[in-house]
Parts: structure tokens; sequence; C-alpha cells
């Protein structure tokens, strides 16, 4: 009979130890009432080995205990964040994972609950992955382009040369020692030698009436 009540008493005892050790770690359990971030209990992890970023690379704000970003900076793409309060862990965010936008914005972010059951306020917050540099655009050439001039045409060596016309010699008005007809004067003056034939003209046809008459009177 007492093994039996021994035996009662060790399973009530067992029984309420599990209890108690399962309501302790409840009552200890990281929670939030928000249900897009995992809650976990204790020191927050960092970052994997070269994800670090900055705050400085988002735009961001703290309104009321809530953190809210806005925009990402150009060639940076945010892979997780941690929002840090209270003295029962952290609020882990994945963007695209449980309800939360995979881009920007990303509002309303916060701390896990305090153990006293109170939403912690945001003590540190931070980022986790990848950053890239801005492609470069390259700028236009401002210099304008060259047209390239056309050649002269080759000359051949045995080019003709464009025939010369020469106009005669013009005689000054009133030039009575020329010849005329366009001939150039060369300085022989030769009008003696017309009074002489007229002269000659003269007295022949004047001997030639002379003989004429003497020929009629005869008669």
């Amino acid at each position: 009979m007492r093994s039996r009540t021994f035996r009662g008493a060790v399973a009530i005892m067992a029984l309420t130890t599990a209890a108690l050790i399962g309501t302790a770690g409840s009552a200890l359990a990281c929670h939030s009432d928000d249900n897009r971030p995992h809650p976990t209990p204790g020191k927050a992890t960092p970052c994997a080995e070269g994800t670090d970023l900055s705050q400085s690379d988002v735009d961001f704000k703290i309104v009321k205990n809530r953190l809210n970003i806005s925009k990402v900076n150009e060639g940076v793409t945010v892979k997780r964040i941690v929002v840090i309060g209270g003295d029962d862990g952290f609020n882990d965010y994945t963007p695209g994972a449980k309800g939360l936008e995979k881009a920007a914005p990303w509002n309303d972010l916060r701390a896990p609950f305090s153990r006293n059951g109170r939403q912690a306020d945001i003590e540190k917050w931070y980022l986790c992955g990848t950053k890239t540099k801005p492609t470069e655009t390259t700028k236009p050439s401002t210099k304008p382009t060259e047209t390239t001039k056309p050649s002269a045409p080759a000359t051949s060596e045995t080019s003709v040369s464009p025939a010369s016309t020469t106009a005669p010699a013009v005689v000054p008005a009133g030039n009575e020692s020329g010849t005329g007809g366009g001939l150039a004067n060369t300085g022989f003056d030769n009008m003696w030698l017309v009074w002489i034939a007229a002269l000659l003209i003269l007295g022949g046809g004047g001997l030639l009436a002379l003989l004429k008459f003497r020929r009629k009177a005869s008669e």
C-alpha cells in the first residue's frame, strides 16, 4: 500500500515539475506582436562575412518606436534586417519572407517584447546584404566629326597650255604715215610713192587726151 502511494506521489511530482518547466520556458520565450519577423532569444547574430551594410545605404526614419525604411540606394540589395531591443532577444526580418515585401518600403519594423510583456524600445538595428557600384555610363564625344576633304585631281605632266590669241596692234587715229590694213608701222614713210603714181596717172591721161585732139584736128 505504501509502495503504491509513494509511486503515485513521484508521478505527481514529475508531472508538476514538467508543467513548471514548460511554463517557465513559455515565459522566457521571445515573442512579438508582428508576425513578419522571426523572434529570436539571446544575442543577435552578426551578418555573414562581407555582407554588412551601412544605415546610410537606405533612407529611414524611426517614428514612435517603429523603424520605417522607405528607399534603398542604387546597387544595394537588403537580405536581412535585424531589430534589437528589450531583454529577451531580437526580431530577424527577411525581405520576401513571411509576408514582408521583397523590396522597400518596409514599415513598422520593431523589436520583440520584453520579458515583462511590454513592447521593447529599439536599441539597435542593422542590415545585411550586398552592394555593387552603379554602372557608369559613357558620355558621348562632343568633338565634331571631321569630314575628309576631296583631293585635287591629278594633273598630267604633259598638260597642254591653252592657245593664246594675240590681238592685232591698233593703229592710233591720225597716223597718216601708216600703211593701213592693220599692219604694224615699221617707221618707213612711203607717201611720196603715192604722189608719184598719181602724177603719172594724170600725166598719162593728159597725154592721151592731147593725142586724140590732134588726130581729130588733122582729119
